[in-house]
């Protein structure tokens, strides 16, 4: 697999708008496990795909165990077909999960097709998981992004599907998270704001508008989009991280000591650790002198 293909926890925090409970959750289920090479995680786009399936059956209310089986042999079909993923739809009555190929319908776990007749008896209030619209676009959307094409493919995708559903917080954050990529801060803030909006409490929007506002030099009102994102999910490291930068940026040096620690706290290990703990001994260092 071609290492571009491979997608962080971040990166599918970002694509999915999941938490990283969420994913431990599904991990620590084996619905959906992160996979490991030289001592490092990642996911790829199967997994993206297994991923967003298991979000959408959950909120179906499909059994937990039905859904690990289903989501193992759609995973599987995935790396045998040539069929392109925003053709394929994933339809389930609740119970039961059946792949749509092509107009024809294939049983995941059994991995034989489903005749006509007997999709009859299947419960007419079917759910199509997969819809044509929002959810054809936003798959459209992820393999541009997975197959590093223009970021304006991808964006023309979301926006699609956010013509459909305006409400979209995965569509709003991913379109986002590509203007700001392309280094144009004033759409990213639009969208991320947008984000908010539809989805008042989701602290990966906050986060974000937050961080892009630190870098157009609003600082005060970063402060409260990033200290909201900390309230919404305190155990969100990058929060901590970039709530502390602002905050040493503003002053406000007892908040940007109490958010090192709490970066420090949830990921003692990670990229910024080490410059997480000079800023606390600067600190120590120039209290001591006083």
């Amino acid at each position: 697999m071609n290492t571009r293909d491979r997608f962080t926890t971040a990166d599918v925090q970002r694509i999915l708008s999941v938490s990283a409970k969420q994913l431990n959750q599904w991990n620590r289920l084996h619905l959906v496990s992160p996979q490991e090479e030289q001592g490092k995680s990642y996911y790829d786009f199967r997994d993206l795909i297994g991923l967003r399936t298991v979000k959408q059956l959950i909120d179906k209310g499909v059994p937990a165990k039905r859904l690990g089986r289903a989501v193992a042999a759609l995973r599987d079909g995935l790396s045998h077909t040539e069929m392109p993923l925003n053709e394929l739809r994933v339809v389930s009555d609740g119970k039961d999960v059946i792949i749509e190929r092509g107009g024809a319908r294939l049983d995941p776990l059994s991995g034989q097709f489903v005749l006509n007749f007997e999709t009859r008896e299947l419960d007419e209030s079917v759910q199509v998981i997969t819809q044509h619209s929002a959810d054809d676009w936003i798959v459209l959307a992820l393999e541009c992004e997975a197959q590093r094409k223009p970021r304006a493919d991808a964006i023309d995708a979301y926006e699609r599907a956010l013509r459909m559903e305006p409400g979209r917080v995965d569509a709003l954050l991913n379109c986002g998270a590509l203007y700001y990529e392309e280094s144009d801060l004033e759409k990213a803030a639009e969208y991320f704001r947008r984000a908010i909006a539809a989805h008042p409490e989701n602290a990966l929007a906050h986060f974000n508008l937050g961080s892009v506002l630190e870098e157009m030099g609003q600082l005060e009102e970063a402060r409260r989009y990033l200290q909201k994102s900390v309230g919404f999910d305190p155990s969100y490291p990058d929060a901590h991280y970039n709530l502390a930068f602002v905050c040493e940026k503003l002053g406000a040096l007892a908040e940007a000591r109490k958010h090192w620690q709490g970066y420090l706290d949830r990921d003692p290990t990670g990229p910024w650790a080490d410059y997480a703990r000079k800023r606390l001994a600067a600190r120590a260092s120039a209290a001591r002198s006083k």
